[in-house]
């Protein structure tokens, strides 16, 4: 007897982590907005459900949907992206060291250098595009902590290369896969131990609904997660875990058409005069476009690019468009555009956000699933406008 083909990524999308409602048959969980539940008598909760911080059916539903999609163990949803890594942070302890992308969200950076530091933390921000980095990996360290593609100049982390090199040297690797998501790439399955996820982008989709998500290789580590979930009480509430799946069931279709629409973008934009230079894995100019080919199953939905007047041409390009919406955030089905240096980066320091690269005038477009033609004559009038 043959073995059972593995369901494809877009049907697993539409029916992970829920079967309909034996009661009632419901197609999709119901939202339970119950903070607590009755027990059967004092400490014998029904069926284990005692306190909604602890235990929600939308909730678990939730989790268990993005747990399969990233081929992990289990999976835990949060109030948002940050709590996510907040409650990862948490399984540490004083004086471990994290080695991290020296390219990472501007948030991020925040959390660990004014937080995690505080705490006693260590964090060690390095080139992890350069192959190199991962030879001389500290022998200490205890997370390797990634993000592919990069927020913003969207470099790529070599998966494979550097899971190994966490590995050896008894690191466990989380990886951010905000931007890819697991329909164009999948960390866990080459042998990463953690996903973080802003489930507000791409996962939600629709910009209606804030949270995060922290995935897991192995089942080893669902009590420690669990635990710090619970007691630090950073759990999404049901109604925006009903939102985030709803948006998760049609992300296969929805990626689809970003990446199509964002190569489109990229290469118009890479041949206007006033483009001195833009950054799209999906394009062969990208300095890492091989890999992209290779641990990538398509470009994703980003991309940026730079002009030459700097900040203030920078600033007249984005009030000028009309589709893009100029706005923080990204991964919704409507374009957004904004200037990393004084928005989403600026709470890194300006010199070091400069020798990064991330110059006053670099724009970042999260593209969106709009008729790609529009897009591209909405970008167009707006550089004529310099």
């Amino acid at each position: 007897m043959s073995t059972p083909k593995k369901p494809g990524f877009g049907t697993l999308a539409v029916h992970a982590g829920w079967e309909p409602e034996e009661k009632t048959g419901a197609v999709m969980p119901p939202i339970y907005m119950t903070s607590t539940y009755v027990q059967d008598a004092p400490g014998q909760p029904r069926e284990g459900f005692e306190y909604s911080r602890t235990q929600n059916i939308t909730r678990f539903a939730l989790q268990d949907a993005l747990a399969t999609l990233e081929g992990g163990a289990c999976g835990f949803t949060f109030t948002s992206g940050m709590a996510a890594i907040t409650t990862l942070l948490l399984t540490l302890k004083p004086g471990d060291r994290i080695v991290c992308g020296d390219d990472l969200y501007g948030g991020t950076y925040r959390l660990f250098t004014k937080v995690g530091e505080r705490f006693g933390l260590r964090f060690d921000f390095v080139d992890t595009s350069d192959p190199m980095t991962f030879e001389n990996l500290p022998e200490d360290t205890t997370l390797l902590y990634l993000e592919t593609p990069s927020n913003p100049l969207l470099k790529l982390v070599p998966l494979e290369l550097a899971i190994a090199a966490g590995h050896r040297v008894g690191a466990d690797v989380c990886v951010d896969n905000t931007f890819a998501t697991p329909a164009l790439q999948q960390p866990l399955t080459l042998g990463a131990d953690f996903i973080i996820h802003s489930t507000t982008k791409y996962i939600a989709g629709h910009s209606d609904v804030v949270g995060g998500a922290l995935i897991a290789r192995e089942e080893s580590r669902k009590e420690d997660l669990w635990f710090h979930q619970n007691s630090a009480g950073t759990v999404n509430s049901p109604f925006d875990a009903f939102l985030t799946l709803r948006g998760l069931r049609t992300l296969a279709l929805r990626m689809d058409r970003h990446c199509q629409n964002a190569l489109q973008v990229a290469k118009a934009l890479e041949a206007h005069p006033k483009v001195t230079k833009v950054i799209y894995p999906g394009l062969p100019s990208h300095p890492q476009h091989e890999l992209a080919s290779t641990q990538m199953s398509a470009g994703g939905g980003m991309v940026c690019f730079e002009i030459d007047g700097g900040a203030d041409e920078a600033a007249t390009v984005v009030q000028s468009l009309k589709f893009f919406a100029l706005a923080e955030s990204l991964g919704g089905v409507e374009s957004l555009v904004e200037l990393p240096a004084p928005m989403t980066h600026a709470s890194i320091p300006a010199e070091t956000r400069a020798a990064l690269g991330i110059t006053d005038g670099l724009v970042r477009l999260s593209v969106g699933i709009e008729d790609g033609d529009d897009l591209v004559a909405d970008l167009e009038q707006a550089l004529a406008q310099i």
